[in-house]
């Protein structure tokens, strides 16, 4: 199995654990809070998978140019953004529509790198992208829309274009943590990617940080009341971008966003068997259809 593939497998799985950990937090945390700690705690998480890497693996940490640094932060800022954008969606009462909009980043990013870097797939590639984004888009709305002039319609609330403008966020991200781990000078590019997480992680307690410290001065106290839980966050935060990270760094983000979207099926088992809630027949199709996009995606690479 391709090292891009197995992080981006394990990124997806990673992210829905922490999805699941980070509703302990709801209630306990506001918003801007509760996405600090993802960034707090992980930095040392990051530190030591870095520490672990170079003790087992070995090599060398590379010297970052201003270059590099401006890509973190951007990369860093954009998924803040996204994150931002993609609760906005929540407050339009389009939970469901503003998430499967923001599924659209594969494709966004696509297109973004097809036309300003030069990034061509072959057509399996590209049908696979389609599949799969179309899949998960089935998974969010199947139920909530009832034809394909229904789904135009969605498209114009404001949940859908914060959903849209979200996933855009994100492949302007995904994109720029690829260029970051290219501007760096190391020969392997998994530790250029630990590398690159410490450095981002490190950039967005900082920015975020520094917002709530201005806003909701109030909420700092709660940051290391809420330490077992947060630590928790933060741990699988880490891990699940360092995942992601890694795949960027070995494989266009097209691709790795597109095979991400296995994430949603992580999701559904979690639902089927730590939930006990049943599965329903458009669930098992949606699942089939992203599969589908995946091997398709995989059968192109």
């Amino acid at each position: 199995m391709p090292v891009w593939v197995a992080a981006t497998l394990l990124a997806g799985l990673f992210q829905t654990w922490r999805t699941a950990l980070q509703q302990r937090l709801r209630g306990q945390l506001s918003v801007n809070a509760a996405a600090v700690v993802r960034y707090l705690y992980g930095v040392p998480v990051g530190v030591l998978l870095v520490v672990l890497y170079l003790s087992v693996i070995g090599g060398s940490l590379s010297s970052p140019s201003w270059e590099y640094l401006l890509f973190c932060a951007l990369g860093g800022l954009g998924q803040i953004i996204g994150t931002n954008l993609l609760i906005m969606s929540f407050g339009h009462r389009g939970f469901a529509v503003g998430t499967a909009y923001s599924k659209t980043e594969a494709v966004q990013a696509a297109l973004i790198a097809l036309v300003f870097l030069g990034e061509s797939f072959g057509l399996l590639s590209w049908a696979g992208i389609a599949v799969s984004v179309g899949g998960t888009l089935y998974l969010s709305l199947a139920g909530r829309v009832a034809s394909l002039r229904d789904v135009a319609a969605a498209t114009v609330q404001p949940s859908a274009l914060y959903g849209l403008g979200a996933g855009l966020a994100f492949a302007l991200c995904a994109l720029a943590i690829r260029a970051a781990t290219q501007a760096l000078d190391g020969p392997d590019a998994t530790l250029r990617a630990l590398e690159t997480l410490v450095v981002i992680n490190t950039m967005q307690t900082l920015m975020q940080g520094s917002w709530l410290l201005a806003t909701e001065r109030r909420s700092i106290p709660d940051l290391f009341r809420t330490w077992r839980s947060s630590a928790q966050v933060g741990a699988l935060s880490a891990m699940g971008s360092a995942c992601w990270f890694t795949g960027f760094a070995y494989a266009p983000v097209a691709l790795v966003r597109a095979v991400g979207q296995v994430e949603i099926l992580f999701t559904l088992l979690f639902s089927r068997f730590f939930l006990r809630e049943r599965m329903k027949r458009s669930d098992v199709i949606g699942a089939l259809v992203v599969v589908s996009g995946v091997v398709l995606v995989l059968l192109g690479r």
